[in-house]
Protein backbone atom coordinates (compact mmCIF):
# COMPACT_ATOMS: atom_id res chain seq x y z
CA UNK A 1 0.00 0.00 0.00
CA UNK A 2 1.37 3.41 -0.97
CA UNK A 3 1.31 6.33 1.41
CA UNK A 4 2.03 10.03 1.43
CA UNK A 5 4.36 11.47 3.99
CA UNK A 6 4.23 15.20 4.52
CA UNK A 7 6.04 17.44 6.91
CA UNK A 8 3.46 19.64 8.56
CA UNK A 9 4.08 22.35 11.10
CA UNK A 10 0.98 23.66 12.82
CA UNK A 11 1.19 27.30 13.80
CA UNK A 12 -1.58 28.98 15.79
CA UNK A 13 -2.84 32.32 14.49
CA UNK A 14 -6.21 33.47 15.77
CA UNK A 15 -7.18 29.87 16.62
CA UNK A 16 -6.83 28.77 12.98
CA UNK A 17 -4.05 26.24 12.38
CA UNK A 18 -1.78 27.02 9.47
CA UNK A 19 0.04 24.22 7.70
CA UNK A 20 3.48 24.90 6.33
CA UNK A 21 4.54 22.35 3.73
CA UNK A 22 8.10 21.66 2.80
CA UNK A 23 7.51 21.27 -0.96
CA UNK A 24 4.98 22.55 -3.51
CA UNK A 25 3.87 18.97 -4.15
CA UNK A 26 3.08 18.48 -0.46
CA UNK A 27 1.17 21.78 -0.41
CA UNK A 28 -0.83 20.67 -3.45
CA UNK A 29 -1.57 17.33 -1.79
CA UNK A 30 -2.73 19.06 1.40
CA UNK A 31 -4.99 21.40 -0.58
CA UNK A 32 -6.49 18.42 -2.41
CA UNK A 33 -7.18 16.59 0.85
CA UNK A 34 -8.74 19.72 2.33
CA UNK A 35 -10.84 20.53 -0.75
CA UNK A 36 -12.34 17.04 -0.88
CA UNK A 37 -12.57 16.65 2.92
CA UNK A 38 -10.61 13.40 2.77
CA UNK A 39 -9.20 13.75 6.28
CA UNK A 40 -12.70 14.23 7.76
CA UNK A 41 -13.98 11.25 5.78
CA UNK A 42 -11.21 8.94 6.94
CA UNK A 43 -11.55 10.22 10.53
CA UNK A 44 -15.28 9.45 10.48
CA UNK A 45 -14.81 6.02 8.91
CA UNK A 46 -12.07 5.15 11.40
CA UNK A 47 -14.27 6.26 14.31
CA UNK A 48 -17.11 4.11 12.98
CA UNK A 49 -14.78 1.12 12.79
CA UNK A 50 -13.72 1.56 16.40
CA UNK A 51 -17.29 2.14 17.56
CA UNK A 52 -19.00 -0.75 15.72
CA UNK A 53 -16.01 -3.13 15.47
CA UNK A 54 -17.44 -5.13 12.56
CA UNK A 55 -16.20 -8.66 11.88
CA UNK A 56 -15.61 -7.74 8.25
CA UNK A 57 -14.17 -4.21 8.31
CA UNK A 58 -13.58 -3.86 4.57
CA UNK A 59 -17.16 -4.77 3.74
CA UNK A 60 -18.34 -2.43 6.50
CA UNK A 61 -16.31 0.45 5.00
CA UNK A 62 -17.63 -0.27 1.50
CA UNK A 63 -21.18 -0.30 2.88
CA UNK A 64 -20.65 3.04 4.63
CA UNK A 65 -19.22 4.61 1.47
CA UNK A 66 -22.15 3.30 -0.56
CA UNK A 67 -24.59 4.79 1.98
CA UNK A 68 -22.73 8.08 1.75
CA UNK A 69 -22.94 8.02 -2.05
CA UNK A 70 -26.68 7.29 -2.00
CA UNK A 71 -27.31 10.08 0.51
CA UNK A 72 -25.49 12.57 -1.75
CA UNK A 73 -27.55 11.81 -4.88
CA UNK A 74 -30.97 11.26 -3.38
CA UNK A 75 -33.01 11.02 -0.23
CA UNK A 76 -31.46 9.14 2.62
CA UNK A 77 -29.34 9.71 5.66
CA UNK A 78 -25.57 9.61 5.44
CA UNK A 79 -23.76 7.13 7.67
CA UNK A 80 -23.47 8.49 11.16
CA UNK A 81 -21.48 7.31 14.14
CA UNK A 82 -24.14 8.53 16.54
CA UNK A 83 -27.71 7.35 16.22
CA UNK A 84 -30.75 9.20 17.49
CA UNK A 85 -30.70 7.53 20.91
CA UNK A 86 -27.07 8.62 21.38
CA UNK A 87 -28.01 12.18 20.43
CA UNK A 88 -31.03 12.06 22.78
CA UNK A 89 -28.73 10.99 25.61
CA UNK A 90 -26.26 13.77 24.84
CA UNK A 91 -29.05 16.33 24.75
CA UNK A 92 -30.25 15.02 28.13
CA UNK A 93 -26.78 15.57 29.60
CA UNK A 94 -26.77 19.14 28.27
CA UNK A 95 -30.30 19.75 29.58
CA UNK A 96 -30.28 18.13 33.04
CA UNK A 97 -33.27 20.18 34.27
CA UNK A 98 -35.37 19.00 31.28
CA UNK A 99 -36.22 22.50 30.08
CA UNK A 100 -36.47 21.18 26.50
CA UNK A 101 -33.73 23.38 25.10
CA UNK A 102 -30.01 24.08 25.26
CA UNK A 103 -28.06 27.26 24.60
CA UNK A 104 -26.48 28.08 21.26
CA UNK A 105 -23.05 27.72 22.84
CA UNK A 106 -23.90 24.22 24.17
CA UNK A 107 -25.21 23.29 20.72
CA UNK A 108 -22.03 24.43 18.97
CA UNK A 109 -19.69 22.80 21.46
CA UNK A 110 -21.64 19.53 21.37
CA UNK A 111 -21.47 19.33 17.58
CA UNK A 112 -17.75 20.12 17.63
CA UNK A 113 -17.25 17.42 20.27
CA UNK A 114 -19.08 14.97 18.02
CA UNK A 115 -16.57 15.81 15.28
CA UNK A 116 -19.07 17.71 13.14
CA UNK A 117 -17.15 20.56 11.59
CA UNK A 118 -19.51 22.11 9.07
CA UNK A 119 -22.80 22.78 10.75
CA UNK A 120 -25.46 25.45 10.80
CA UNK A 121 -24.20 27.94 13.38
CA UNK A 122 -27.58 29.70 13.54
CA UNK A 123 -30.24 26.97 13.57
CA UNK A 124 -33.86 27.48 14.51
CA UNK A 125 -33.98 28.91 18.04
CA UNK A 126 -30.48 30.39 17.97
CA UNK A 127 -31.77 33.97 18.00
CA UNK A 128 -33.49 33.22 21.32
CA UNK A 129 -30.53 31.13 22.58
CA UNK A 130 -32.91 28.16 22.88
CA UNK A 131 -32.05 25.18 20.65
CA UNK A 132 -34.70 22.45 20.91
CA UNK A 133 -33.90 18.75 21.05
CA UNK A 134 -35.55 18.27 17.65
CA UNK A 135 -33.37 20.97 16.09
CA UNK A 136 -30.24 19.59 17.76
CA UNK A 137 -30.85 16.08 16.42
CA UNK A 138 -31.78 17.33 12.95
CA UNK A 139 -28.63 19.46 12.70
CA UNK A 140 -26.40 16.67 14.03
CA UNK A 141 -27.61 14.37 11.26
CA UNK A 142 -27.00 16.86 8.40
Amino acid sequence: MCGITATVINLQTDSEPVAKMSTPWEQEAAEYLDKHKIIELTDNLTSMLFFYRPDRPREFLIDQLEKLKVSKVGPGNPPCLFNESNLDALFGILDPSHQGFITSNQYKEALKTLGIKNFNEFPEGASDDRISQETFIKEAHL
